[in-house]
């Protein structure tokens, strides 16, 4: 079987492959179709093109055909711009006649409800197992081999390699195409509705080009969990970088996307979640998605975060340490003979530090800023900066600025290395200036924030890259049906115990049981109401600690009567150095995920927590824990520390839990509180989809 799914798998990659890069093109429908006609011609597509139309005799000057069944041979790809009923005949021809793949520009398919959806369906089952991009979508564009799929103008041109860009959105394709930032871009694919082939089946057939530098991906929903995530580590493991702007994190951006491509978006905190451990880099605004690209294009993924910073500006100097602090990189001291060097360079006037602000004295003598460029870039550090904004050429001219870029040019072309030339304002940087950077090898990056986030990004992609060899993909999610019911406390902190958990001794009674059964257990204690209706026991006076004699807990239990008729008498756990929240929820579309956190009463106000899907190892557990704003106390900060063996235990033991309970929808241990010598559980909430166990009263 596996050997049939390989072959299944080869066949598809196969027919993308051809759509992607064809060899001849078929074009279906009227004015649509003339407009992709006249598109692939302006970007050199040297290969045949054959109209398809059942009245008209050509289109463009080319003869049309009648269907695909008259066509000289299977179109490796075909644009198909007829309305959404003639849609699936089309497509159903063309997979009769053997060929590559389909992009479907009708709309009117499931991003309408359930009519739509049936239409979908029929699409899906005519294409069988053809590539197909859309329906809904605008199109393709492959500026590598000049084949335009498209319908409409765009900006891009013909390039021998760059990055290529996959969105769910068609405006936001065409708007990406039209960018004036010399960003090299190779391939564009609107992926629509995505009825039959994929984000993670394009992605992994870009992966085996090779004049493909990167790869950006526009995401409304995330479809296929398991599929990016197995997509994610190959593109890791190729070394080609992944940039992510993903969309629909507010309720309402979420049911924009829906009402539009019919995807949902999942939770933001769980793509988070999966983009980290895939190593792709998330951004949040289209300025730094191409920013980020380019760089990446121009450097790849960096190995680590030490930059250095130029500028003839204080101001600029103060800019970058603010921002690179922000995204984690860092601005080391310049060696000693480096700073020697550059302080007989630029004079006593000048303070020679790292942001260095080389100030005026030079400014337009290219020897002496070649020099003391070339200083910097010999430092190795991960990469250099030089800011500098370039004078509008309408209204000024141009001199020293452009001095100062050949300085910087000359300077790398002896010394090499990671190198950007950045502008404060993205318009600061002009085309030709930026094309002429880039040919040199030097990333010309227009936003500081932006080129801040851009490389913050890159040593992210770098990190993840060094251990890509250990990542595994991520399971299909496990469908859990049926009606979910919460365990007591009491049986929910059995099971766990039964895993491995330390809970607090502790004795399940009634009313008339309870101050016998704190005498037995000695005091302080701890008396919870028990029910199976009960979540949070806190917030209805279901839960009382710190009590020290008998008379308190009767008078207790009589005052939660109205709670419950069931009550769980626990020793108190003194001396935690602090109380975590540890849990574990069932998604439909990411399988499970670990949420650790600050725990306690103030969990929802203090939000210091971080989320993992699993599975997850211990060591990627620890390091969750150690980016935690509560890890100095559990380190010891002015203190004692916790026990973080122990306390990797205890997560380590939710987690097995969760993995062998199929029926598992949720469970929640806050606080797990971490202590000198131990890891205790002191509150349990256990959900699944098996009956509530009944609980009986007497001591136990």
């Amino acid at each position: 079987m596996s050997d049939d799914r390989h072959h299944i798998s080869a066949s598809r990659q196969e027919s993308i492959r051809r759509m992607l890069a064809p060899r001849h093109i078929a074009v279906f429908g009227g004015d649509a179709a003339a407009e992709a006609i006249r598109q692939c011609r302006r970007i050199g597509f040297t290969g045949p093109i054959w109209p398809v139309h059942p009245t008209r005799s050509a289109i463009e000057g080319l003869p049309c055909y009648r269907s695909a069944a008259e066509l000289p041979a299977a179109p490796d790809a075909a644009f198909v711009a007829v309305p959404r009923e003639a849609t699936v005949d089309v497509v159903a021809g063309l997979a009769a006649r053997g060929g590559g793949g389909v992009v479907c520009h009708a709309a009117g398919f499931a991003e309408l409800g359930s009519d739509g959806a049936d239409l979908q369906q029929s699409l899906v089952e005519a294409a069988a197992g053809m590539a197909v991009v859309g329906p809904n979508c605008i199109g393709t564009l492959n500026y590598l081999d000049g084949a335009a799929l498209w319908p409409d103008q765009h900006g891009g041109q013909r390039v021998e390699r760059g990055v290529a860009v996959i969105t769910q959105s068609g405006n936001i394709g065409q708007n990406l195409t039209m960018q004036r930032r010399s960003l090299p871009l190779a391939q564009l694919i609107t992926m629509g509705n995505s009825a039959v082939t994929g984000v993670p089946d394009i992605v992994e057939a870009m992966l085996s080009d090779p004049r493909i530098t990167a790869i950006g991906l526009h995401l409304e929903g995330i479809d296929d969990v398991s599929g990016l995530s197995r997509i994610g580590i190959q593109a890791l493991r190729a070394g080609i970088p992944v940039v992510v702007l993903k969309t629909g994190s507010s309720e309402l951006a979420a049911q924009a996307s829906l009402s539009h491509t019919s995807s949902l978006s999942g939770s933001d905190a769980l793509c988070d979640a999966l983009f980290q451990r895939l190593g792709m880099a998330r951004v949040h605004n289209v300025d730094t998605f191409l920013e980020t690209l380019k760089f990446l294009h121009v450097h790849g993924a960096l190995a680590d975060n030490r930059i250095t910073s130029a500028s003839c500006s204080g101001g600029e100097a103060a800019l970058v340490a603010d921002l690179a602090d922000r995204h984690g990189l860092e601005l080391p001291p310049l060696p000693a003979d480096t700073e020697t060097r550059l302080r007989r360079l630029l004079g006593d006037r000048v303070a020679v530090a790292n942001p260095l602000d080389y100030n005026a004295y030079i400014w337009g003598d290219p020897t002496a800023q070649t020099a003391c460029f070339t200083e910097l870039l010999e430092t190795g550090l991960d990469c250099h900066l030089l800011l500098v904004d370039f004078p509008r050429d309408d209204r000024c001219v141009d001199g020293p600025w452009t001095v100062t870029a050949d300085a910087f040019l000359a300077a790398h072309h002896q010394v090499g290395g990671s190198a950007c030339v950045v502008s404060s304002l993205p318009e600061g940087i002009p085309e030709a200036v930026g094309a002429r950077l880039l040919e040199a090898g030097i990333a010309p990056m227009q936003g500081i924030r932006d080129c801040l986030a851009a490389l913050a990004a890159s040593v992210e992609i770098g990190t993840a890259q060094r251990r890509a060899g250990s990542m595994v993909p991520l399971e299909a999610p496990v469908a859990v049906t049926g009606e979910s019911h919460q365990l007591d406390e009491h049986a929910g902190k059995r099971e766990l115990a039964a895993a491995g958990l330390t809970v607090p001794e502790g004795v399940l009674t009634c009313a008339a049981g309870a101050p016998e059964a704190a005498a037995e257990l000695d005091f302080p204690v701890v008396v919870k109401a028990v029910s199976t209706d009960l979540a949070h026991k806190s917030e209805v006076g279901g839960v009382r600690v710190g009590l020290t004699s008998r008379e308190q807990v009767r008078n207790v239990v009589d005052e939660m009567t109205a709670l419950t008729d069931t009550f769980l008498v626990e020793r108190m756990i003194p001396g935690a150095v602090a109380e975590l929240l540890v849990g574990v929820y069932r998604d439909p579309q990411f399988g499970l995920a670990l949420t650790i956190g600050a725990g306690g009463v103030l969990v929802e106000l203090v939000r210091d927590s971080v989320t993992l899907l699993l599975p997850a190892t211990r060591d990627q557990i620890e390091e969750s824990l150690r980016g935690l704003r509560v890890w100095p106390l559990l380190a010891g900060f002015r203190g004692a520390g916790a026990d973080v063996p122990a306390l990797l235990d205890a997560i380590t033991a939710i987690v097995e839990y969760a993995h062998g309970e199929d029926r598992l929808v949720e469970l929640d241990v806050n606080p797990l509180l971490a202590l000198q010598n131990s890891t205790v559980a002191v509150d349990v909430l256990v959900r699944k989809t098996s009956a509530a166990q009944s609980v009986s009263c007497g001591p136990i």
